[in-house]
């Protein structure tokens, strides 16, 4: 018989919605039964994609006695972390402070007044590495219920106390400085992995902002630039030779399990790959090797080709496991390469270094083993042949998977994360030199933004999350920030003023449900009422922190519109995390980003005409290179009144195509001309 989960419209609460456990949604029905019961509250937090949350699943919660447990002994709530990021990020600084670690299944215990006593993330059903059985957790829990309540809520008030006193602000305002972000970037350079690329020992993860940031330094003349361009590529093709990165269908792991990234933990998820698109995307243009230009085109492909609703949202993951084995979607058998490849074979295991016994559980993982070169030698080929003919036989494997059974997707669509797969897409069609993918990006890039402003502002507010027509009544600042840097780069793309008109005012709304008098934003709007305490966290995880991803937005509108009090917020967000983040640079990496912007104050670029058509070699000029500190504006003369500000009062040369570029607070001389253009730059 179904439990409370049947009415609920994420996929991952479905998929529990027939546990023997008497589950509910997080709510009132179930606070409200709690404290009319006087029973402890048992939290399980999970996602669809993890691999261990349907483990525990299968284990515990489908097990009849264990269940039986549980409904005697307490109220069960089951969250889906992706639609709830608030109560993740409380019960998660919980669940670090009572056992000095976190993930998920994250397992909470609360008192019916919400303060969490007790914590951990999977238990196993019996004892086994060296943990205590979930039922042996639960039985001692619930006696602790019984015989000491009263220790129970000391150590719970004990938590909620440590978990507040970071969010008191300093009195220490430090400021950024450039010596501070070149002491930083020492620092990261310092802690690189030489070995097998990017930082940190097993399980690595990607760190697409860390290396997005070492990119944009590289991408000027400050010093080190080579070696802070050699440490970024080399993270990115490191990270790109398979394993992490799938070869055949594009896309990237959520992370490796191993330090030379070849065995991923399967998942696909959308955060990951918009970021690490961007990633790709500017290595190309700072580098133009076409390796890092397929990277970004294969990805985009595959986010296009599976992890996009019909109607231009785009899905929040896939699954690690299908047919009940992680990652059996994506491994091979030699024998089913020979298969495959008849004619090809020799020349594919010989690039992917394919052995009879495999590299994973007797499959392999495809990672690259010799490169291009190595094997236009080896088997006699022209050098530029051999990304053709891999090319043709990841085709072939290609068809040849979509016969398998495919890992479960993820179907309901975050605002926060399409915003970031929004701005991939979006700048991808503003710089990439193939016009054929450029205007397929655009498109998907259109049709999203159109998603999103018609499916998640159904009552002119945001919302958080969509799936089968229905809008989630929560949002959070990360939703807010990360649409307005979508859409104002989508507005750069293709300069429709409704996408800088409804970035605009997403962010005077922002400002006035999330503002905090103490500097930053909260992650939750000023009338969510059901919380123990209103989070908000800084850090940059895996997804970039609501509060970064703000800042970053109020910046770039100040330099479209002029307004001070953008920057204002802005600079104010930056003083919290100066101290933290010299001291973890990786954990506030996209911070890092947005003070560079702040510190060089950027350009604005102004650019007006009377036909779109004639304006092509100008914006192809702006557009040439990686140039993170510019904002770029323009209209047909005379601008509308709902153009950025920076178009106003800026009068066609000669009656031609013009273009103003300030910078550092000083407007240069308008120019007509593609060689005047790129002096100024």
């Amino acid at each position: 018989m179904p439990n409370h989960l049947i009415k609920e419209n994420s996929p991952y609460l479905l998929q529990h919605a027939n546990n023997p456990v008497d589950w509910y949604p997080w709510g009132e029905e179930a606070l409200t039964k709690a404290r009319t019961e006087n029973k402890p509250i048992f939290l399980s937090i999970g996602y669809a994609a993890c691999h261990w949350c349907h483990v525990m699943e299968h284990e515990s919660f489908e097990n009849p006695e264990i269940a039986a447990l549980m409904n005697e002994n307490f109220v069960n709530i089951k969250v889906d972390r992706e639609e709830r990021p608030d109560l993740d990020s409380i019960y998660m600084q919980a669940t670090n402070a009572l056992t000095g670690s976190g993930g998920w299944p994250m397992s909470v215990f609360l008192t019916p007044d919400l303060l969490p006593f007790y914590a951990g993330t999977y238990f196993p059903p019996v004892r086994r590495y060296n943990m205590p059985s979930f039922e042996e957790v639960l039985s001692n829990i619930a006696k602790v219920w019984d015989e000491e309540r009263g220790e129970a809520e000391r150590v719970g008030r004990q938590v909620i106390q440590h978990i507040q006193a970071p969010m008191v602000p300093s009195q220490d305002k430090n400021v950024f400085t450039q010596q501070a972000l070149n002491a930083i970037t020492k620092s990261l350079l310092d802690s690189y992995d030489w070995g097998y690329g990017g930082w940190g020992d097993a399980p690595k993860f990607p760190q697409p902002m860390t290396i997005e940031f070492l990119l944009r330094r590289a991408a000027t003349d400050s010093p080190p630039r080579e070696e802070m361009l050699k440490a970024a590529t080399h993270a990115l093709k490191s990270m790109a030779r398979g394993g992490m990165y799938d070869v055949v269908g594009g896309g990237f792991a959520r992370y490796s399990t191993d330090n030379s990234w070849r065995i991923p933990h399967f998942e696909k998820m959308l955060y990951d790959n918009a970021q690490l698109a961007f990633a790709y995307l500017h290595a190309w243009q700072i580098t133009r090797e076409p390796f890092y230009k397929r990277v970004v085109i294969e990805t985009l492909d595959f986010v296009a080709r599976e992890m996009t609703h019909p109607d231009g949202g785009f899905y929040s993951s896939l699954d690690a496991d299908s047919e009940g084995e992680e990652g059996k979607f994506y491994v091979w058998t030699k024998k089913e390469i020979r298969e495959q490849l008849p004619e090809n074979s020799e020349f594919f295991e010989a690039a992917y270094g394919i052995k009879e016994l495999g590299n994973w559980e007797g499959k392999t993982v495809l990672q690259r083993a010799l490169d291009d070169a190595s094997l236009a030698v080896r088997f006699q080929l022209d050098p530029k042949r051999v990304a053709d003919k891999l090319a043709e036989c990841h085709s072939r494997l290609l068809a040849a998977r979509a016969s398998r059974l495919r890992p479960a997707t993820d179907d309901k669509i975050l605002a926060a994360w399409n915003g970031l797969m929004l701005a991939a897409f979006a700048e991808s069609a503003r710089v990439l030199d193939d016009r054929d993918k450029t205007s397929q990006y655009l498109e998907v890039a259109t049709r999203n933004a159109n998603f999103l402003l018609n499916n998640l502002r159904p009552n002119g507010h945001l919302s958080r999350a969509w799936r089968k027509n229905i809008a989630s009544n929560e949002v959070f600042l990360e939703d807010y920030a990360s649409l307005i840097i979508g859409l104002l780069e989508l507005y750069q793309t293709d300069f429709d003023n409704r996408w800088f008109g409804a970035a605009r005012d997403l962010a005077d709304e922002m400002i006035v449900r999330f503002s905090d008098s103490n500097g930053g934003f909260f992650d939750t709007p000023n009338d969510e009422t059901s919380l123990l305490i209103r989070p908000k966290d800084l850090q940059d995880n895996a997804a970039p922190s609501g509060n970064s991803l703000a800042c970053e937005a109020l910046l770039k509108l100040a330099a479209f519109t002029g307004k001070g009090e953008y920057r204002d917020l802005a600079e104010k967000s930056l003083t919290l995390v100066v101290d933290s983040a010299m001291r973890d640079p990786t954990a506030f990496a996209r911070w890092l980003s947005a003070a560079d912007y702040a510190l060089d104050n950027g350009r604005q670029i102004a650019v007006l005409y009377e036909a779109r058509e004639n304006a092509r070699d100008l914006l192809d000029v702006i557009r040439s290179e990686y140039r993170p500190g510019v904002v770029a504006a323009a209209s047909a003369y005379p601008p509308s009144k709902d153009s950025p500000t920076l178009l106003a009062d800026r009068p066609l040369k000669d009656g031609k195509v013009t273009v103003y570029v300030c910078e550092n607070f000083v407007c240069k001389q308008p120019v007509n001309t593609v060689e005047e253009l790129k002096r100024q730059l």
